[in-house]
């Protein structure tokens, strides 16, 4: 995960120093505050004694600016800021793409038959009535692909409501907003990302995702190289519960996906993960890619529900395993593995469920050419919870956020520390080992899932 965002943006810019000489002094830094009481015009002034205020979020009382780094200290130390740090970078980039080239009839996928969304078999069948229908899911990413409409068809986005949010890391100073710059990525992984959740076309073959009636929203936080800051990705969350709280979205239930993350905390972020959950929005992120070196934020951030990478021991064993194998349905755990990539949990972090995000499928363009790849990360694993808590949003429309963790978590099927023999796509047999810090409560049950909020409802 690289990006400056990794799924996840540096939030809030704090500018320059307090006086022109500290400025001419020492390094400019973006810095993200929060603050325990309101941004009055006294509080606004002594803020501006130490840099440039950037932007300002009067509803979680916050503001980027940027000062000196050697005035960072001072600034956390006045008696009306609650947090303040320098803006995160965060990265969302995929490990490894391999392209694919062969064609499929079927269009259900390893992916959406290990989490039991989908049987594969001589004939696919879908193993849960709901489908996302009336459920809005926000996909804060680099945007989509300007031929989405071939992938995903022009129904299942909002295109009115898509945005671009750009800026932040203090030396490009303030947040912009570019309303039609989503539809014009040039990275892909939003749109690889988006399509596990809508599913996707491939050559006139329907290829099945796991909400394939929600409505994505397209909020880009990340730059065409796939980075961001955090100050841009809170700006995208505060965007999308600002639609929430207005109405413009009815009485549907929202969900927030961001594959996405950075190394280190960021309260301008949590501030506006705090306000979305308050709010009725539900959060899913991913774990991270840094394996051993633990989890990345916003995922390890406690209220959000956190996605490690799962996969498959089937992989690579003929060339359409893809989409023609049977995979063990999640009442047994023997035949997946957390991949080594998929951040652990360290102490203080909190890993919620595993999914699948080794050799995904789905488009990813080169040269501009419609096309499609496996791609692996937690990035990947993120939009298979999010389409999943947007299932159960659909079965149980009141659904909250420590709700859905609890049901995810409580009918996950374990996935003890261990080991599995798996094929590379040379052949050769790779072993892969992993512990129980990295399987949070175990694979991700779909219909166990939405069974268990529909009792609830």
């Amino acid at each position: 995960m690289r990006r400056a965002l990794t799924g996840l943006a540096s939030l809030v810019a704090l500018t320059a120093a307090a006086i022109p000489t500290a400025q001419a002094a020492g390094k400019q830094i973006g810095v993200n505050v929060v603050l325990s009481t309101d941004l009055t015009p006294g509080v606004e002034r002594e803020l501006r004694s130490f840099g440039t205020i950037n932007e300002t979020y009067p509803e979680i009382d916050a503001l980027t600016m940027k000062i000196a780094a050697a005035d960072l200290a001072d600034l956390q130390a006045l008696p009306f800021v609650e947090a303040a740090n320098e803006d995160v970078q965060y990265v969302g980039r995929p490990v490894s793409p391999a392209p694919f080239t062969s064609t499929v009839d079927g269009i259900a996928t390893w992916n959406t038959d290990q989490i039991d969304v989908y049987e594969q078999g001589e004939t696919d069948t879908r193993e849960v009535d709901e489908t996302g229908e009336g459920v809005y899911v926000a996909v804060l990413d680099t945007g989509l692909h300007s031929s989405w409409p071939q992938y995903f068809g022009t129904e299942a986005v909002a295109a009115d409501l898509g945005v671009a949010f750009g800026g932040g890391g203090g030396e490009r100073g303030s947040i912009s907003s570019q309303p039609n710059k989503w539809s014009t990525d040039q990275d892909g992984h939003g749109t690889h990302v988006t399509s596990s959740i809508l599913g996707y076309d491939v050559d006139g073959v329907p290829v099945a995702g796991v909400a394939p009636e929600a409505t994505v929203i397209p909020v880009k936080v990340l730059n065409q190289n796939g980075s961001g800051w955090s100050s841009a990705v809170a700006a995208g969350i505060d965007y999308v519960t600002d639609l929430k709280v207005s109405g413009k979205l009815g009485d549907s239930p929202v969900v927030i996906n961001m594959s996405l993350g950075g190394p280190s905390p960021d309260a301008l972020t949590e501030a506006a993960v705090d306000r979305a959950v308050a709010n009725g929005v539900l959060i899913v992120a991913a774990a991270g890619n840094e394996g051993e070196a633990g989890m990345g934020y916003p995922g390890a951030f406690e209220q959000v529900i956190s996605v490690a990478a799962s996969g498959w021991t089937g992989r690579w064993t003929s060339p359409t395993w893809w989409s023609t194998g049977d995979v063990a349905d999640p009442t047994s755990a023997d035949d997946a593995y957390i991949a080594p990539f998929s951040s652990r949990e360290l102490e203080g972090q909190d890993l919620d469920v595993a999914a699948p995000g080794s050799w995904v499928l789905g488009p990813y363009q080169t040269n501009s050419q419609l096309s499609h790849y496996y791609l692996s990360g937690t990035s990947m694993a993120s939009p298979h919870v999010a389409g999943a808590v947007a299932l159960m949003a659909e079965a149980a429309p009141g659904l909250t956020q420590a709700e859905a963790e609890e049901v995810l978590e409580t009918t996950a099927v374990p996935l003890a520390a261990g080991a599995r023999q798996v094929l590379d796509p040379s052949g050769a047999t790779t072993t892969i080992t992993w512990g129980a810090d990295a399987t949070g409560a175990g694979l991700m049950d779909v219909p166990a899932a939405v069974a268990a909020v529909s009792a609830d409802a």
